[in-house]
């Protein structure tokens, strides 16, 4: 890490992405004017011409005293690009942003400034929301085996029964505390990578978010959204997981290892293993439905039930590479 010092680091991460990422940059930096920060973009060997893009615009746009661009030798995903952007530049705070963002205007002043009131608030974020401000959801609770249930089951009466232990939260006007928020726009206190480390990089992508959020609350710090401050959430970053899911296509390995990951992390292997029997109480719920009612489509990806036991003896296994899933 430079020996510089700064309020804020910015990190963004480019996979294939570089028209998002400069659209990013377009927003962000106006909102940076009045701040002492570093913007850091991390390219996850998109071996594309990526590079050569955002490093032609930073010239024309003049902005190489801000803008370090960092190209890495190996996609090392999600936890590990971001690791090392916070490792390259000494800040009091980090913004983890996605490159399929688009930042409005004052909201990283008021991020900032919510950060700062209270000294036990380690993580932020913001409302997320569509082009048209329409909101996303964005503040969760922590996955538990019974939220495995509810999400696989995907039923009325059962979700109702078991609201408490239900992933997302409604979304709400007011600042509030939660188990974890979207790590598409984060803040982060330096000191709660200090306290608790870096993100974990056993994670390819998925379930890091909430795994580092569940360390930094066992630490005592706080996680806070405020919901003035608005962030458009594109969706259309280089993870094909939500396109797939919707499509009930089957999911890449990657998304199961952190899945395993999280869940032996957090619960442990009796916990892992129960993970997987509720949502297999809940697979059959929603198998049974779709038999009886033909307008009833289950929320289950293709080979899911196979798939929730990847790494199940060994949770801690290295994720295998997306790109060497043709030599398992």
């Amino acid at each position: 890490m430079r020996e510089i010092n700064h309020q804020l680091c910015v990190v963004i991460i480019n996979y294939k992405t570089p028209k998002l990422v400069l659209d990013c940059l377009e927003s962000l930096l106006p909102e940076l004017t009045d701040i002492d920060a570093k913007v850091v973009v991390i390219d996850n060997a998109s071996n594309d011409g990526s590079i050569k893009v955002i490093q032609n615009w930073v010239d024309k746009k003049f902005a190489s005293d801000q803008i370090e661009l960092i190209e890495s030798e190996d996609n090392t995903g999600f936890s590990g690009g971001n690791n090392r952007g916070i490792s390259y530049i000494n800040a009091e705070y980090y913004l983890l942003l996605n490159s399929d963002t688009l930042v409005r205007k004052d909201a990283i002043s008021l991020l900032l400034n919510a950060a700062e009131k209270n000294k036990t608030i380690g993580l932020v974020g913001p409302r997320l929301e569509w082009p048209d401000g329409t909101t996303q959801e964005s503040c969760f609770r922590f996955h538990t085996p019974i939220s495995e249930l509810i999400l696989s089951a995907n039923t009325g009466p059962i979700t109702k029964l078991l609201q408490n232990f239900k992933v997302p939260y409604e979304v709400s006007d007011k600042a509030s505390f939660y188990d974890w928020i979207s790590f598409a726009c984060v803040l982060v206190k330096s000191e709660v990578f200090k306290e608790i480390g870096l993100m974990d990089d056993g994670y390819f992508m998925y379930f890091e978010d909430v795994a580092f959020a569940y360390h930094a609350k066992q630490a005592g710090w706080k996680v806070l959204n405020v919901p003035n401050a608005h962030i458009v959430h594109l969706r259309g970053g280089s993870s094909p997981v939500k396109s797939q899911a919707k499509l009930r296509k089957r999911l890449p390995r990657y998304y199961y290892e952190s899945r395993t990951r999280y869940f032996y992390q957090v619960y442990g292997q009796l916990g892992l293993l129960m993970a997987n029997i509720f949502w297999t109480l809940g697979y059959g719920v929603s198998t049974l439905r779709s038999l009886l009612s033909s307008s009833f489509k289950p929320n289950i990806s293709a080979y899911q039930w196979l798939d929730i036991w990847t790494n199940f003896f060994n949770p801690l296994n290295a994720y295998i590479h997306p790109d060497h899933y043709d030599k398992t």
